[in-house]
């Protein structure tokens, strides 16, 4: 038996809708699937109008994601992230300043929320070889490098594991 697809499922309170076209226009490949709306029934629970969006899926480079208009009972937090590994600095800025747009947080060490609260690690896709092993001396100097930035440096990261 094949395993079966994996899919995020991100609650919302509302705007379920602008953040999948808001990430659809970040990333390439990437388009709105479906939307469903609540009925009459069950809108009571949430709040909302018959009609407005519950779900919308959405694929963000062919992995597919749902945006759920749930209500206020949950947020986003830092225990759930996703990583963008990037070619190069290019990439780097690129998705950096995309998903800072409007209203976004930057953070430390590659990280940001976005908008809508979500939060993202931006990263050379190097990175995770450069600190696999946390006992070399190449390692330590990244993790140091990184640690003093919040957009990654591209540049920098390889200058401080080359030992430069």
């Amino acid at each position: 038996m094949p395993t079966p697809r994996i899919t995020p499922c991100l609650w919302f309170n509302g705007p379920a809708q602008d953040a999948a076209r808001f990430y659809c226009s970040v990333f390439p490949d990437s388009r709105i699937t479906t939307i469903t709306r609540y009925a009459q029934a069950g809108r009571e629970q949430h709040g909302r109008t018959p009609g407005s969006v519950l779900t919308v899926g959405f694929e963000l480079g062919g992995q597919p994601f749902i945006g759920l208009n749930g209500g206020p009972q949950f947020t986003f937090s830092e225990a759930v992230s996703f990583q963008i590994p990037c070619r190069d600095q290019a990439d780097i800025d690129r998705y950096w300043n995309a998903l800072l747009a409007g209203e976004g947080h930057p953070g430390q060490c590659g990280w940001l929320k976005d908008k809508f609260g979500l939060s993202w690690q931006v990263f050379p896709d190097e990175l995770l070889a450069w600190i696999g092993d946390q006992t070399t001396p190449a390692s330590q100097r990244v993790m140091l490098a990184m640690h003093s930035m919040g957009k990654l440096d591209l540049a920098a990261l390889r200058q401080a594991y080359a030992g430069a």
